[in-house]
């Protein structure tokens, strides 16, 4: 797909206008649709005939940005949900079952982590937790019964990067789904499906939207799983407001545009970090310093907005640093245009065992930059004065 291709579609995919001929997409609010028969009412409920009925799994605005967001990712279908996490919920309930197995790396967001690791195993579903660059502990951890691999690329909030297509040869060779989260690149830098995943997840709560204001997901893949995901969110209910997924359909307008830019400030802001006293590492895999920058350039465009450094003094230190800040909003959310702050340790990851947290590679001196569009000088002068004191 082209730069002209992308930009096109993440403006006009997926439109669909009304008898009116809005321009911009309509916002449907209501909870239901009128038939015009009971014929017709049976018809639609049972699949027979094509179009709405009940908003919780179908909705003309929802149907605009969920085909929008395909046809960006190179997917078939894409369902949307109201959250990332339901986004996982959704396609672990939706394509597995009791008795099967997931292969995930260690370095997953921390709800994801829990979800996976601490709640699927009441429903009988069990996971194994491999380090990202590991190859070979992905090929030891894959069982008879695995049905799912799952993994993170960047890494939330160390960078890592997962060698996509290697990943997902070895989950083919098993039978395996092979599901990429693309939260932190999107579309705009990265596609995991070209390079071989079934599936892609996102928290369309963060870059999707850009702005820091709505709630949302999306599972995007071939229509066959798709379907088997749609099950699970019609019966289970886990779906996207039309509002949500209106704000999110106008979010994807600008998305190329502001990752490049978000981008270009984090690599600035990770390369003068690399110089500043008190600084033990900065994670960013647009550095030739990242262990894996060669193969993050490979599969992404350009490094993502997310810069992650560990200061040297533990928690005390870094919440200092974070403390000091004036620019940058303290928050643990992602993906804004407004650069946010957090301390992944004590929130982030904070409900992760000290031992989980440690496999992971979560210290207690790091911190997690999501850079936005404000000056970078001024992020500089933020952090300045933290590290300073």
């Amino acid at each position: 797909m082209t730069e002209a291709d992308f930009d096109t579609l993440a403006i006009r995919g997926g439109t669909e206008r009304t008898h009116f001929s809005e321009h911009s997409e309509a916002l449907f609010l209501t909870s239901s649709f009128v038939f015009d028969n009971a014929a017709q009412a049976a018809a639609r409920f049972s699949g027979e005939e094509e179009g709405y009925v009940y908003a919780r799994f179908s909705n003309p605005t929802v149907t605009m940005m969920q085909n929008r967001l395909a046809a960006l990712e190179g997917g078939e279908a894409c369902v949307a949900t109201s959250s990332g996490m339901s986004a996982i919920l959704s396609l672990v309930m939706g394509t597995m079952k009791a008795g099967e197995h997931v292969v995930a790396t260690n370095g997953l967001f921390g709800a994801s982590q829990q979800l996976l690791g601490g709640i699927m195993p009441k429903f009988g579903i069990e996971t194994t937790f491999v380090p990202a660059s590991d190859l070979d502990a992905f090929r030891a951890a894959v069982r008879p019964n695995t049905r799912l691999v799952f993994v993170e690329t960047p890494s939330n909030p160390l960078t890592e990067i997962v060698d996509i297509a290697a990943v997902a040869d070895i989950a083919h060779s098993a039978g395996a789904l092979f599901a990429v989260d693309n939260c932190f690149c999107t579309p705009a830098l990265q596609l995991p499906l070209a390079l071989g995943a079934d599936v892609v997840v996102h928290s369309a709560t963060k870059y999707l939207d850009g702005q820091g204001r709505v709630l949302g997901g999306a599972v995007v893949g071939g229509k066959p799983v798709m379907e088997e995901v749609f099950k699970f969110l019609r019966t289970a209910g886990p779906c996207i407001s039309p509002f949500n997924a209106w704000v999110i359909l106008k979010g994807l307008e600008t998305l190329r545009l502001r990752m490049e830019a978000q981008s270009a400030n984090a690599l600035a802001l990770a390369s003068w970090l690399e110089g500043q006293a008190g600084i033990r590492r900065v994670y960013y895999p647009g550095l030739e310093s990242h262990p894996q920058h060669g193969l993050a350039l490979s599969q992404q465009r350009c490094g993502g907005a997310i810069v992650s450094f560990e200061v040297e003094g533990g928690r005390e230190a870094a919440w200092r640093v974070v403390d000091a800040c004036r620019t940058m909003s303290i928050t643990a959310n992602l993906g804004d245009t407004r650069t946010t702050i957090t301390h992944p340790a004590s929130t982030t990851h904070g409900r992760l065992t000290a031992e989980a947290r440690a496999a992971a590679g979560i210290g207690e001196g790091l911190i997690r930059i999501a850079v936005g569009l404000e000056s970078v000088e001024d992020l500089k002068r933020d952090l300045m004065s933290g590290l300073q004191s």
